[in-house]
């Protein structure tokens, strides 16, 4: 046999690297029935479809028992950890090389997985990545949780490649490039188990809502890269567990974003930042209170004295991370007043120049 028929059979035994699809559910039945078929028909050969149930009090379970007792492994919580949590708890029994974090309210396309593992493959850099996410309920345009691939401003507000705050843009194959990006969307995250366990896996603390962007942090400061892979596609229904008109979601979404700003930024630029933030804060506060919505904006009053109740804890973190330093790329300027006063509606309409690198 001669050198070069040998090294083809050396690259045919190599084994593909396993991947383990998992999704954590919380009464999610509907979403269950709707989106698992898509899961399990997933075109990847060493694949394994977990779901993690949150103590759900609905029949989920029964149903997964009685449908996919074969295909499906199922780790039962004791408790509703939250998404976070929920995350810790299930992959501590999960063994694979790489980890995919799934929204329950997610379709996807059956070669959804090969690119991305075979790019994570070829670059051990990378540390995580996310596909192209696409509105399941209008599949022409891009979702609001993550887009074609996620990025915050210096005040740590996050946009995405496809999504200005509210703003959703038409996918016209504009950003069909792969790409770094800041951050990669929970809904469907893929991840390193090595990296996984190296940055223990997400804060608990924050239940649900930014945890992702925390994580992907840490991740940057350990020198690991974060990638959108567009030409991978999945479909994301959001809101599943919390809407958007949620003052719970409000409350975690503005103390959320304080405690990753506390935890990742240099200490100068933490003190100033957060010192901004609070008064901006304050203005989105008064804002809801102009609209009527007075739930919500007691939900930033909360957020604000549950950021300063914890604020000795979240040291405690800070100081177990590398040392702190900003790391690219993000946007070097403040969305909002780009979005009110220069009217910027479309991701590509952003100056690229302000765009940060490491």
């Amino acid at each position: 046999m001669d050198t070069q028929a040998m090294e083809k059979k050396e690259k045919i035994l190599i084994p593909l690297a396993k991947v383990a699809v998992v999704i954590l559910n919380w009464n999610g039945k509907k979403w269950l029935e709707k989106f698992i078929p898509s899961v399990v028909q997933s075109t990847y050969e060493n694949l394994e479809v977990i779901v993690a149930d949150n103590a759900s009090s609905d029949d989920s379970l029964s149903w997964l028992k009685n449908n996919y007792k074969d295909r499906i492994r199922v780790i039962e919580l004791k408790e509703n950890y939250g998404f976070a949590e929920g995350y810790n708890q299930a992959l501590k029994h999960v063994e694979a090389d790489y980890f995919i974090l799934l929204n329950s309210d997610v379709e996807v396309s059956k070669n959804w997985i090969e690119e991305i593992v075979q790019i994570m493959d070829a670059d051990p850099s990378i540390g995580a990545a996310q596909p192209k996410i696409l509105s399941y309920n209008n599949k022409s345009n891009f979702e609001y949780a993550g887009a074609s691939g996620g990025f915050i401003d210096a005040f740590g507000y996050p946009f995405c490649r496809g999504r200005i705050l509210d703003v959703i843009e038409k996918d016209n194959q504009q950003y069909e490039n792969l790409e770094e990006v800041f951050w990669a969307s929970g809904a469907a995250l893929f991840i390193r188990s090595s990296v996984w366990k190296e940055m223990n896996g997400l804060d608990g603390d924050y239940f649900a809502h930014m945890e992702e962007i925390d994580l992907c942090w840490r991740l940057r400061q350990s020198n690991y890269k974060i990638i959108c892979v567009p030409s991978s596609v999945v479909y994301h229904v959001g809101g599943g567990t919390l809407n958007s008109d949620s003052p719970q979601k409000t409350y975690l979404n503005f103390r959320n974003s304080l405690f990753t700003l506390q935890k990742n930024l240099p200490f100068g630029s933490a003190f100033f930042i957060i010192f901004i933030r609070f008064w901006m804060d304050l203005l989105a506060l008064l804002f809801f209170m102009f609209q009527g919505k007075f739930k919500h904006a007691s939900s930033v009053s909360r957020a604000h004295r549950h950021f300063f109740r914890d604020f000795f804890k979240t040291v405690k973190k800070r100081q177990a991370l590398p040392p702190k330093r900003r790391v690219g790329p993000y946007y070097n300027g403040w969305i909002i007043w780009a979005f009110y006063l220069k009217k910027i509606r479309v991701f590509s309409a952003l100056n690229r120049n302000n765009f940060q690198n490491p």
